[in-house]
């Protein structure tokens, strides 16, 4: 996020400062040049024409988080004391309040194709209901190639599963393997 802002002068009825006309508080549609760069400059209009100054500022980038972290957030945001509930659960407090204050996205989670040992090419899969389903591919050594997207393990169905011993190749968002 850039350290540079933009000012603005607003007067009480919702009217604007034009900056480039430098002549009178206008809506905001019609003003030509509404912010300046120039803090002072804009106090300066504030005192001699009334109005306050407004502060514009970057929204700031949302932070990307886990699931489970993200789960800490939103129960936070039903807590009456959210910080107390975010330092309580974690660890990262700082990026899970800047989450709170800021939003924040969730991350992809990797998905994986897994193959069970000494089973000539018996692959495990989750259908698109959610259940575990074994496939036998033949003559396939690496992933399913044609098969429909979502049908991969996340590492919770692995460890649900019971497959974290198992050979699994990691999958990108478009089916091939890493």
């Amino acid at each position: 996020m850039s350290e540079e802002k933009l000012y603005v002068v607003k007067n009480d009825e919702g009217k604007y400062w034009d900056f480039e006309g430098r002549d009178d508080f206008w809506a905001l549609v019609i003003s030509d040049c509404p912010t300046t760069p120039s803090k002072e400059q804009a106090e300066l209009v504030a005192d001699e024409h009334g109005g306050h100054v407004v502060t514009l500022i970057e929204e700031p980038e949302k932070v990307v988080l886990s699931k489970e972290q993200a789960k800490i957030v939103k129960d936070a945001h039903d807590n009456k004391i959210p910080a107390c509930h975010i330092a309580n659960k974690s660890d990262d407090e700082e990026l899970l309040m800047n989450a709170y204050v800021n939003g924040y996205t969730m991350a992809k989670e990797k998905k994986y194709n897994v193959k069970v040992p000494h089973a000539n090419y018996k692959w495990y899969l989750k259908t698109p209901d959610g259940k575990l389903d074994t496939i036998f591919v033949e003559g396939l050594s690496k992933g399913f190639g044609g098969y429909p997207d979502g049908i991969e393990l996340t590492n919770d169905d692995i460890e649900k599963f019971g497959l974290q011993d198992c050979e699994k190749e990691e999958v990108t968002d478009d089916g091939d393997e890493v």
